[in-house]
């Protein structure tokens, strides 16, 4: 069995032939989510002539064949020759990698493009792709299939003198991704975002598909500010004010906006030339160091803290803290591939004296707004010593005394976390059932009573107090917040199981707002999933089917023929079965249906603001969250 491996095994793949082979390279992936990276690729590229003044407006549309066109009112890609290339900038720009306008500083001050792969990439991956310049008077037009030219670059048409700007048109490819469905609000969400950042630019998205043609338009003068504000609209400030800084040092531009609200968590995002960083970064840790070291200043000097006291901690003071940190770089270093994590050493010193300056004379001037956030610390800090105290207890204990388990979970005999799954269970009814159905080998079971505590709405202290949330920490044994360690879960899959009515969606979403909000980890990791429990049994001559929607149900029912030996029975809850039933429909490996719940990192400012819009206080954005999707509502239980 030699397989010969010489010099010619080496293969060398030209030009754009490698991003066909392996697209995951150059946008991450080919799902849902490298399909809509394509769309930033390309409004990117834009959206940098807009941080460089030269264009205001960017129009993007789904067209009916899922192609994607972008217009920009910017300079226009160049269309002289290149003389290195001896191509026009242009063609250059989408059939040859590394090629950009970004590289040397003189195009572009600053940019979110680093690689110059961008257009190329999209090209590549595309079915066809179409480009249309404005300029000096002439429409230039190019057209490339798979990546490669269909004809020269040609004038056909003119347009007013002083029109300029770009047009492209792109296919994605169904060879290369697995769905070429594009999602109008998952678009809507980013362009969102791109507008927040870029004051004043306009963003217009329309999606051609529906019959109902929608258009949707982005632009806020306010930039950040009004980011800040759309992301509290579900939760009430401390002050009126939006606290807002800017400045440049080291050559880097910082945009700091930020407003307490009375929830408890900390969203503070940052964004380095528009991109967002959902792994922090140098800049975020320089708004730590001065937002930290500002406010206990203050504290002291003004008597807020007594001498015995000890200063606040960071995450005190961040405690219902929504901000937004900007910074633009002329060049960003990233760590890692993907641009989740900012690098740049100076970031951190710029944003740090930035905002430290300019905190510090907003809270002279405004000794209100200090007080209630210093108040609300200091309630933060006890709550976080009391729930330290009863943190120590939850933990597990060594296993000599392996009493410590929670008494009600039924834990399984394998010792290989990747091998084990814990079913949380509403119930004790439904928890009996289950402990008997399951395999004791690799299923641990752990019944909750009644609905956990909604956490979006409770401190620490009264978290830990909770004894069902105090089960579940214990049972996981990861700990939680910054005790969190992955590499001590317990089960490798976490199934949330409950009935699939009303109240079980809402015990489901109450676990999911817990993990979410304490232990991210588990979900973004995939460890975490939903249980689809069967809705309708059908029994015909001593034959069993089960069914798991209304569709599938009809589906049977077409097969087997629809006459009176059918008998039908609707589950309304997992109670209502016998353990068998139980362990073929849900439990058993080889028969149930899981889903997975997943997030995406790059959208998460719309993902917290979702869960608080749902779970939090206000009742008004929730009205208005339900009004908007009440659309999509099938089987209600009325």
């Amino acid at each position: 069995m030699s397989t010969e491996y010489g010099a010619d095994q080496i293969q060398i793949l030209e030009g754009l032939e490698a991003v066909r082979k392996r697209p995951g390279m150059y946008i991450g992936s080919t799902s849902s989510r490298g399909l809509h990276h394509l769309v930033y690729e390309i409004v990117d590229n834009a959206v940098d002539e807009a941080l460089g003044g030269y264009c205001d407006t960017i129009f993007v549309s789904i067209n009916k064949d899922n192609s994607i066109t972008v217009i920009d009112n910017g300079r226009g890609i160049p269309v002289g020759i290149n003389h290195k290339a001896g191509l026009p900038a242009v063609e250059v720009v989408f059939t040859v990698l590394h090629a950009g306008g970004k590289f040397g500083g003189g195009g572009y001050k600053v940019s979110g493009g680093l690689h110059g792969v961008g257009a190329s990439v999209v090209n590549a991956l595309s079915v066809w792709l179409e480009v249309e310049i404005y300029n000096e008077g002439k429409i230039y037009k190019q057209r490339y299939e798979r990546g490669k030219s269909a004809y020269q670059l040609k004038v056909v048409g003119e347009c007013e003198a002083d029109k300029t700007g770009t047009k492209v048109t792109f296919l994605p490819d169904a060879e290369i991704f697995e769905e070429t469905e594009f999602d109008y609000n998952i678009l809507k969400q980013r362009f969102r975002e791109m507008a927040f950042l870029t004051k004043n630019l306009k963003i217009v998205l329309a999606d051609e598909r529906p019959e109902e043609r929608i258009e949707k338009t982005f632009h806020y003068e306010g930039g950040i500010k009004e980011f800040v504000q759309y992301l509290n609209k579900s939760k009430t400030p401390l002050y009126e004010q939006i606290i807002y800084c800017e400045g440049q040092k080291d050559g880097v531009a910082v945009e700091v906006a930020m407003q307490h609200n009375d929830s408890y968590t900390d969203n503070t995002y940052g964004f380095v030339n528009n991109i967002t960083t959902p792994e922090g970064g140098t800049h975020v840790v320089g708004f730590r160091n001065a937002l930290t070291k500002t406010f206990n200043e203050y504290a002291r000097k003004n008597k807020l803290l007594k001498d015995s006291e000890p200063n606040l901690s960071g995450e005190d003071i961040r405690e219902g803290l929504t901000a937004i940190i900007s910074v633009k770089i002329q060049d960003p270093q990233f760590e890692g591939q993907t641009k989740q994590k900012l690098g740049n050493s100076e970031a951190r010193g710029a944003v740090d004296s930035v905002l430290s300056t300019q905190l510090e004379i907003f809270l002279e001037q405004n000794p209100q707004v200090a007080k209630v956030v210093i108040e609300k610390s200091v309630l933060a800090q006890r709550a976080r010593e009391a729930a330290r105290k009863a943190r120590d207890l939850t933990r597990r204990k060594s296993a000599l005394e392996g009493m410590s388990l929670p008494g009600k979970l039924a834990d399984c005999s394998e010792k290989d976390a990747s091998k084990c799954e814990i079913y949380i269970v509403e119930g004790d009814s439904a928890g009996g059932s289950a402990k008997t159905a399951r395999d004791r080998a690799t299923q641990a079971i752990l019944p909750l009573r009644g609905k956990i505590l909604n956490v979006e709405k409770a401190r620490l202290d009264k978290i830990y107090a909770n004894a069902e949330i105090k089960a579940m920490i214990t049972a996981f044994g990861t700990g939680i917040h910054e005790d969190f360690d992955i590499s001590k879960l317990q089960y490798h899959k976490i199934i949330i199981m409950t009935d699939a009515d009303v109240d079980g969606a809402h015990i489901s979403t109450l676990l999911l707002t817990f993990l979410y909000r304490f232990m991210p980890e588990l979900i973004k990791q995939g460890y975490v999933y939903l249980a689809q429990p069967p809705l309708y049994k059908l029994e015909k001559n001593k034959k069993v089917w089960y069914a798991y929607s209304d569709e599938e149900l009809n589906k049977i029912l077409q097969e087997v023929g629809r006459d009176g030996n059918n008998k039908i029975q609707r589950y309304k809850g997992l109670g209502e079965m016998d353990a068998e039933q139980l362990w073929e429909t849900t439990m058993d490996p080889e028969h149930r249906v899981l889903l997975r719940v997943t997030m995406d990192e790059e959208s998460s400012s719309e993902l917290d603001l979702t869960f608080t819009t749902l779970m939090g206080d206000k009742v008004e954005p929730r009205r208005e969250f339900i009004e908007e999707n009440a659309k999509y509502v099938q089987n209600l239980d009325i």
